[in-house]
This record gives C-alpha cells, structure tokens and sequence, in this order.
C-alpha cells in the first residue's frame, strides 16, 4: 500500500487540510489506525487500541467541521502514553498485577485533548512503573526503535515516541521526571517538551489502582510529543492550566510570550559535555554543528559561563531528591536493605549511585535541607537567565543503545567513547531542568554514522515555556526537524 500524503504531515498542517475540506477526520484516523496495522507488529509501539471509539470521534469531528465549528485539535489523530487515565481502557503502567484495572474516568489533561476535538486511536508503551529509558513490560512485551528495532525507543514514554517517528499520528502525550518525554524523542527523532513544574496538572495520570486526585508529584510533569516544535505548542495550550478543583478556582494561565521572535535575537549558552556524564563525541559533534549554525544565524553564542550551577553538585542533589520520591513506593525490604547500606556508607563517598542510595533511605529533615538547596539552586538560574535566553545542553551521553532487560539498572553499563560507564548516571542530563522545575523543548538536530537520531534539549526559565518552544520552532524553519525511518517508505 502506498504511503498517504498525510501520514507524516504535522497538526498544523492537518488542521489547514481538514479545514479546507482537503481530507475528513475520519481518512486521517484510518490512515493512522493502518499504519499501525501494518507496521506495528515490528514495533510494538501501541499496546492498547481503541480504534472503534477513534473512529467514532473522527465522524463526530467531521460533523462538526461541516459545521463550521473550529477547535485547536478538531479531527486531529493522536496516541497517549499507556499511564494516562481514559475511561474503559487499561491502565497499567506495566505493573502485571494491575493488568485488569480500568478507571472509570479520563485524566484531566484527556479530558481537554477530546474537548479540543483530538481523535485518540491508542495508548502506548511504557516500562515497568515508568522507570526506565527502555520500554518493556511483562503485559506487553517490548517496543523497538524504528530506526533499529534491535535498540531502545527510550522510555518511559518510548511508545509515543516511536510511535511518532512510525507516522500514528502527530501527537501523542507523555511524561517526565527522568527524562522520559526527552529520552526518548531523543532516540526517536521527534520533539518533546518538558513543561514548567506544575504548569499542566497531573489529575488522573495516577499510579494504578490510586484515586485520580489533583496532586503535584514532585519533580513529576505530563506534556507534549509531535514530529514538529509547532505542534508542542498547540497540544501545550489544550492542556495547560490549573486544575479547576483547586488553583483553578482562583488562578487562571497567562503565560508570558517568547522573549524574541527572530533567531538573531536570541542569546544562548551551549553546553556540549562535563566530567560527571561526558557525551560521547557523535552527540558532541551536533552540538558544536548546531552552535555554529546559530551563530551563522545570528544568534549570540557563549560555551561557558559563571552563571551556570555546578553540574556535579546539582546531578548529586537531584539523584537524592528523585530517588527519595520514588522510593517512597518500594517495598519494604528494599528500603530497609537501602537504609543497611545507608549507614555504613563513609560521607567521602559521593559517586552518583551513592546519592541515589542516599535519597531512598532520606530521612525527612534531610529532604527538607535539599529542598532548600533546590530554592537556592533556582535562583542561580533566575539569575543566569537575565543574561541568556536559553540553555541548549545534551539530553543523553549517546545515541540509542541496544535493548538491556537485565533487572538491575544499577549493574547496567553504557559505553561512551570506548569506556563503560553507570547506566543511571546517565539521569544527569535530564535532571539539568527536571531538578528545578524548568521548561526544556527535546529537538532533533540530524543523525548519527550509523543512522540513529540525535538531538538537544532547550532549556529555559521558570514558566516561559513559550521561549524555548518558539527558539525550537525558529532551528526547525531554519535547519530542517523530523524525517521519517526509511524502513516506513511503504
């Protein structure tokens, strides 16, 4: 079957075609919906369909749009990350033991994506707990990278990902604390956006079998995945804003525009590599190609700067924190083994895996002193960001890896220019934005020797999400973005 014209066209794009009666919500749902089945035995990318209700929202949608009715994403395909609440469909985050639980309402952030007119055709893959940069679970097996089905997609939202680069679709949504909306358009080639703290509320993107309360999760986001910056932004304003049950009731969203509008304007701090976590030099090699693009652009350039917070001491105080947060939910037996360790580990033993024991067996006075080092860490980039606009740093040390299901990640090893290092160190380039809470827009600046995607994230300051996606927007016009795998040429 020959490929449609709409398969890897964005939502931008689609909107103008349904709005000028180019083609019907219903072609651009069936497109997906056989994409998937053509392809997606390879790819293992959408672990739950809901073609008929897809289908069905797609007739509603042209039924509108005859209308004249307009709506941000009427008619518009798309596929969500298996942990998000939809009403009748698995939710499971890849735990087996929650394989039959069905929430009886949708999340929030789904609520506002069909209010908006999207068409969901399907839940994606995730890893076990949504803690890992691969996507595997004993429920629905593996999902491989459409680049190279041998190697990791990413993860934790490696479904959406892959299920972008496969043309499900232009949007999907996912989530974040570890990098798991970046890793994995990283790995993908596609685009993400990490979202302020607390900038879209999490109602209903709950651990199975919690309630869906309105919650914040600390250092936790949703946001946004497509094939192009522009899209990020569209899904973005469907599904921020407080949550109505609380803040609100007395707040409403008024983010601040972009702080330039013209690639010339902007200044920009770039950061290639540190000892902590060195990058390897087909990720270092894009970084300095996309500088020196920028600068040939007009865009104000430094590679170092004062301004930046210590690296190594800001990837020891995120490893506590994070793991702090998420062993709060381990077993009993696994936090006192952590505590065992804890206490006979010297104080000069400040490695990362250290830190991430550390955080685990925290004590909650202790929390509390790194929650206050968070506050001071927040205003060096408060402070940094009156100078620069944007930060563009690496997202992960290497392109994507083959597929490792061994059960400890700790024991895991990646290898960077011929030298192993620990797996989850590697958490140190997501936690540059997650640990204080910044925007980051993950894009893809072109592809390794061997044919994997590589790319960068775009940090930038506390809520002005708008400046880093509209720099992302700028690179794309500018340099070019997404380009599908070969292997989808049908």
């Amino acid at each position: 079957m020959a490929k449609s014209q709409w398969s890897f066209k964005t939502a931008v794009e689609l909107s103008a075609a349904l709005a000028a009666k180019k083609v019907s919500a219903v072609e651009l749902a069936e497109d997906a919906i056989g994409r998937i089945e053509r392809h997606d035995a390879k790819i293992n990318a959408i672990c739950v369909r809901d073609f008929e209700r897809g289908l069905a929202a797609a007739r509603a949608a042209d039924a509108e749009l005859a209308r004249g009715v307009r709506k941000p994403l009427l008619g518009i395909p798309l596929t969500v990350k298996e942990s998000y609440n939809i009403a009748g469909l698995p939710t499971t985050w890849g735990i087996p033991a929650q394989k039959d639980f069905r929430p009886v309402e949708d999340a929030l952030s789904i609520t506002r994506v069909k209010d908006a007119g999207g068409v969901i055709i399907g839940k994606t893959n995730v890893p076990f707990g949504l803690g890992d940069w691969q996507s595997y679970n004993e429920i629905y097996g593996t999902t491989n990278n459409p680049f190279d089905l041998g190697r990791t997609p990413g993860g934790s939202s490696g479904g959406s990902s892959a299920a972008l680069a496969a043309g499900y679709g232009p949007l999907s949504l996912g989530s974040d604390i570890g990098g798991s909306l970046r890793v994995p358009a990283f790995h993908c080639g596609v685009y993400a956006h990490k979202p302020t703290f607390a900038l879209v509320p999490g109602r209903g993107h709950t651990p199975p079998p919690f309630q869906p309360l309105p919650i914040d999760r600390d250092l936790a986001v949703i946001g946004p995945m497509a094939r192009s910056a522009a899209d990020l932004s569209l899904l973005l304003d469907t599904i921020a804003g407080p949550d109505p049950l609380e803040a609100g009731k007395g707040y409403r969203l008024a983010l601040p525009a972009p702080r330039h509008t013209t690639l010339n304007d902007f200044r920009v701090l770039v950061v290639d590599t540190d000892p902590v976590m060195p990058t390897d030099e087909v990720v270092r090699g894009t970084i300095h190609k996309l500088a020196a693009n920028l600068e040939k652009a007009g865009v104000k350039i430094d590679r170092e700067s004062p301004l930046l917070p210590n690296f190594a001491d800001t990837s020891r105080l995120y490893m506590r924190m994070l793991m702090s947060f998420l062993g709060a939910s381990f077993t009993p037996d696994v936090y006192e083994g952590a505590q065992a360790a804890v206490a006979v580990l010297p104080a000069s033993e400040t490695s990362l895996a250290a830190e991430r024991l550390r955080g685990i067996a925290q004590s909650h006075r202790n929390w509390l002193m790194d929650d206050g080092a968070r506050g001071r860490l927040r205003a060096q980039w408060r402070e940094l960001f009156k100078t620069y606009d944007a930060v563009i740093c690496p997202i992960m040390p290497t392109p994507a890896y083959p597929h490792d299901h061994s059960d400890d990640q700790e024991q895991r090893r990646i290898r960077i220019d011929g030298k192993d290092h620990v797996y989850p160190d590697m958490l140190s380039w997501p936690g540059i934005a997650t640990l204080p809470g910044l925007p980051s827009t993950a894009i893809p600046t072109g592809f390794s020797p061997n044919g994997l995607p590589i790319g960068v994230q775009i940090v930038g300051p506390w809520l002005e999400d708008r400046t880093p996606l509209k720099l992302a927007e700028l690179i794309e016009r500018e340099f070019g973005g997404f380009k599908p795998p070969s292997m989808f040429d049908d």
